[in-house]
């Protein structure tokens, strides 16, 4: 009898001792709660920006119609006055808008600039809207825009890729057809990657296959460079190379030389 009485003694779990399973609930517990807050947190704030930009879509819809659809279609699609707007993304509106080029304010070769016709919220909005028709490419991130990269192996990808029609100092230069490469200096960092990306008028598309992101920072670097600093050989003429340095010399170099001439003869009879 004894003996029994020890052996449930042994056998009995002790007053306060915790059950083994209970650390494993007190955790699932944890994790079931924390959980459900950052779900709860989460579902707030993705209600929260799906309803701001269903806002900013139905805005930019009704820009659209009223600015843009005579050329470009009720549904993007397009017309015979203007290209489909379908998978251009967010980055080609903004640069188009932005920069004044849209809307178009005469036919003719290619749009130029002018003064912005919208607001930043209204260009939000166009953009935001057209963005969710179809993908494309997208507002540039900051960090590539601040022109703190590479300025040196920015200069020689753009003499590689730019140049022929920018100009090495991104001066700009004449195409066919009344068409031209405009000036870079002092356009916007933003505008410069938009334009690389998207392939405005008559550029090519330099997608990220072709020149990376970091790339691309390192090409407006460049052109920060050059709209920073002045040129170290004195007056540039338009940085235009040597059509302007030969009009120049035979301008004022050759004028000079004849008016010398003149003056001495006169001075000898």
């Amino acid at each position: 009898m004894a003996k029994k009485s020890q052996t449930q003694a042994r056998t009995a779990p002790k007053a306060g001792r915790r059950h083994p399973l209970a650390t494993v609930a007190l955790l699932l517990i944890g994790l079931m709660g924390t959980g459900g807050a950052y779900a709860l947190f989460t579902t707030t704030a993705s209600a929260e920006t799906t309803a701001a930009d269903e806002q900013l879509v139905e805005e930019g819809a009704k820009l659209f119609a009223a600015n843009c659809a005579t050329c470009h279609g009720k549904a993007l699609e397009g017309t015979t006055e203007g290209p489909t707007l379908l998978g251009v993304g967010e980055a080609a509106v903004h640069f188009q808008v932005d920069t004044g080029r849209m809307p178009l304010a005469a036919s003719g070769p290619q749009a130029e600039e002018k003064p912005v016709q919208f607001t930043d919220e209204q260009i939000k909005a166009l953009y935001t809207y057209v963005g969710s028709k179809a993908p494309g490419p997208g507002i540039p991130e900051e960090e590539y825009l601040d022109g703190e990269g590479d300025a040196a192996l920015g200069a020689e990808l753009f003499r590689i890729n730019c140049a022929m029609c920018h100009n090495v100092a991104g001066a700009g230069g004449a195409l066919t057809q009344g068409k031209f490469a405009p000036s870079l200096a002092g356009v916007e960092s933003v505008h410069v990657y938009e334009a690389m990306v998207t392939g405005p008028q008559n550029m090519p598309v330099f997608n990220d296959a072709n020149i990376s992101p970091e790339d691309k920072a390192n090409i407006i670097s460049y052109l920060t460079f050059l709209n920073e600093n002045p040129s170290p050989g004195g007056f540039d003429l338009g940085n235009l190379g040597p059509v302007s340095e030969g009009l120049f010399i035979w301008i004022f170099g050759l004028g000079a030389i004849v008016a010398i001439t003149v003056w001495l003869t006169a001075k000898s009879n």
